[in-house]
């Protein structure tokens, strides 16, 4: 290597973004310090040479799995290819077990000693995705309960699906309904029923600490909660403890054929994503579940692996 090639490598290797150069059959015949070094943080399966691997193919082979962003980077890539568009570019979500993170994506063709080559870099604009979502979640926030609304839970459910489809991982959906709450409306008034529904909302809250879960005002007096990447004998584990705690509580309700305190009945399941199916088999499942176990005299947890 001659020592502007060195020092020109040295320049690629020390910028922050994930860079990497692909012929036009899609081989990957260069790529960054950064971009080996985000590989090896995030458990990429790829191994240490990157220049053995098709990147068309990783994203076919995502796109192959019901992975949205991998079908939309193999359709761009390839515009890009056959002259259809000058460059490509998209923002997408590519979140860890402990952190949100969003990446934007750009395809820029040049050529080279009569060949033709695609960068490709992956830059990380979380900071700027953060901002944005905390403007938009003014509009997500129940305004009673202070945690996420319905519409939140449905796009949260559908980008947390397609992240445990692509990587194959569990996901866990639990609806939760107060038992007789109108009864509490009925005997103490509506105002004790809202501060009820706020020490639910604040309680579930705690249980949904991980960018992969969120907690969300599913109904009136129903709420939802999904566990990304949660097996089964996990999230009953917890949400037996959100049972109790619930129980713990000892929020009045003194004409419930249960007992004189708040109840709650729970569905649950737990399913591993294909992409044969929507998210709203998972919904559909802890519904149902959710209804069954009031039909059984309530106050309990029913669930079940899809």
């Amino acid at each position: 290597m001659t020592t502007s090639s060195v020092f020109l490598k040295s320049i690629l290797d020390s910028i922050v973004e994930q860079i990497a150069v692909i012929d036009l059959a899609g081989n990957i015949v260069f790529v960054n310090q950064s971009w080996i070094s985000f590989g090896q943080n995030n458990q990429c399966k790829s191994k240490a040479d990157w220049t053995t691997i098709n990147y068309l193919k990783v994203c076919d082979d995502s796109a192959k799995m019901g992975d949205h962003f991998g079908q939309k980077a193999s359709v761009g890539i390839r515009k890009v290819i056959a002259s259809e568009i000058p460059m490509f570019y998209f923002e997408y979500p590519c979140h860890s077990p402990k952190e949100k993170r969003w990446f934007i994506m750009s395809v820029t063709p040049f050529l080279f000693e009569n060949n033709t080559y695609l960068v490709i870099s992956h830059k990380n604009i979380t900071q700027r995705k953060i901002a944005e979502e905390a403007v938009l979640n003014l509009s997500r926030i129940d305004g009673l309960t202070n945690i996420p609304n319905r519409r939140y839970f449905d796009n949260f459910l559908k980008e947390e699906w397609r992240r445990c489809l692509r990587l194959q991982l569990p996901i866990t959906l639990a609806i939760i309904d107060i038992d007789y709450f109108k009864l509490i409306n009925d005997t103490y008034g509506h105002q004790a029923g809202d501060e009820c529904l706020k020490k639910i909302g604040l309680l579930v809250k705690k249980f949904t600490k991980r960018p992969s879960d969120l907690c969300a005002r599913y109904g009136g007096e129903e709420f939802a909660i999904i566990f990304g990447n949660t097996d089964f004998k996990t999230s009953m584990k917890m949400l037996n403890r959100l049972l109790k705690d619930i129980t713990d509580l000892q929020i009045p309700n003194e004409k419930s054929p249960i007992m004189p305190t708040l109840t709650v009945s729970i569905g649950v399941s737990t399913i591993l994503p294909s992409a044969q199916i929507s998210e709203k088999t998972l919904v559909a499942s802890a519904d149902k579940l959710l209804y069954i176990a009031k039909e059984k005299g309530r106050n309990q947890i029913l669930g079940q692996i899809l």
